[in-house]
């Protein structure tokens, strides 16, 4: 198994291991506690706050599929950030964030530095100033994100992953946009790896859940600790939807990436649209190094309406098949205005430094036929005239 493709691993993670009744998935174990073998003794899974065995068969999975060592499997995407800070930051310790991340991340960050965990820096990593700018903070935790969320801004992880180690940081990315289908920050010398594996890994909107992935066993292994102190690991139900949504990630990439394309035909040369965010597009600052580094481009593509607030609305109110949600990575297509859903929790003037704007729009490209999800856009954007 470890010398088969990538794509056949996540197809068969977990497949055929049942050794009792021969069953070909695996099971559901949703026993919340297991008898110790003997006096003093416990059996490898003995409460599944700490242990789980369908959960473990998915941290195996995503382990391998990233090149890890091991970590946690998580209740959220939130609760797999969270138990990366508590195992990598104390207090007087630096974390340097981009400046454009997750709203969630962000407020986050800002929340617990505010508390005095640790000192929170705000950095643009997509260029040299920048990563020049975080190692001379001295971090302990440099976070990347790339694509950042929701302006898909791309930073060279190999670049930063030695900066911030030659600065004697644990280096961490946010690999939800891509997955490792598309990109392997642990392979370009990244410490850790996270995910929000409600969105691409599960890849059907019916699963709240997080991983985050160490490339160090002993990093791992705190990973693990501070998600069964913290209490935010996930359940045992969530991890076996979760590995069925991995075994078809190589195909939902591949078609969320190839309508994501088609979408941004359509955008880039309409009127109402100011600017199309897209790494895909040879226009895109960063395209050269997401095509260095990502296997593809994804399914997430960010607009700028020339409209501003007035026109989102009007778009999102006009179409029908791009449902207005939060979340993405899902089957489905989504439409998110970031300003007021997604990042609502950044005030203003950090909205502004991100370059969040009234007027931007992001899409979750699902995998529906490409020709309808067009037709839908086009019919919303002509509204807008």
């Amino acid at each position: 198994m470890d010398e088969a493709s990538p794509v056949t691993r996540a197809v068969r993670a977990g497949i055929d291991s049942d050794p009792t009744h021969g069953a070909v998935v695996a099971p559901v174990y949703l026993s919340t506690t297991y008898t110790f073998e003997s006096f003093g003794r416990a059996r490898p899974f003995d409460y599944s706050r700490r242990g789980n065995p369908t959960r473990s068969v998915l941290a195996d999975a995503v382990s391998g599929l990233e090149g890890g060592a091991g970590g946690v499997v998580t209740a959220s995407g939130m609760g797999a950030i969270t138990a990366v800070l508590h195992a990598t930051l104390t207090p007087g310790d630096v974390l340097v964030a981009p400046h454009d991340c997750y709203g969630g991340s962000w407020r986050l960050f800002d929340a617990m530095a505010r508390r005095g965990l640790f000192e929170l820096r705000l950095v643009d990593l997509t260029t040299a100033a920048g990563i020049a700018e975080a190692v001379a903070a001295r971090p302990s935790v440099l976070w990347v994100e790339t694509p950042s969320n929701p302006l898909l801004r791309i930073t060279d992880i190999a670049v930063a992953a030695a900066a911030g180690k030659a600065a004697g940081a644990t280096v961490v990315v946010d690999n939800t946009f891509c997955s490792p289908v598309l990109q392997r920050p642990l392979e370009l010398g990244a410490d850790v790896v996270v995910h929000s594996s409600t969105k691409y890994l599960n890849g059907h909107s019916d699963v709240v859940s997080g991983v985050a992935i160490a490339r160090d066993a002993a990093l791992a292994e705190q990973l693990v600790w501070w998600g069964n102190c913290l209490g935010v690991t996930g359940g045992a139900f969530d991890a076996y939807l979760a590995l069925r949504g991995l075994r078809t990630l190589h195909l939902r990439m591949e078609r969320h990436s190839a309508n994501a394309a088609a979408v941004v035909e359509l955008l880039q040369d309409h009127p109402a649209v100011s600017r199309v965010l897209y790494p895909g597009l040879p226009s895109h600052p960063g395209h050269e190094i997401a095509a260095a580094q990502q296997r593809g481009f994804g399914g997430i593509v960010s607009l700028e309406l020339a409209g501003g607030a007035p026109a989102a609305r009007t778009l999102m109110e006009s179409v029908t098949l791009f449902c207005p949600a939060e979340s993405l990575g899902g089957v489905e297509s989504l439409i998110n205005h970031p300003a007021t859903m997604t990042h609502a929790s950044m005030p203003p003037d950090v909205q502004a430094a991100a370059g969040i704007t009234p007027g931007l729009i992001r899409l979750s490209v699902g995998i529906e036929d490409p020709a309808d999800l067009v037709a839908d856009l086009r019919a919303g954007l002509a509204k807008l005239a």
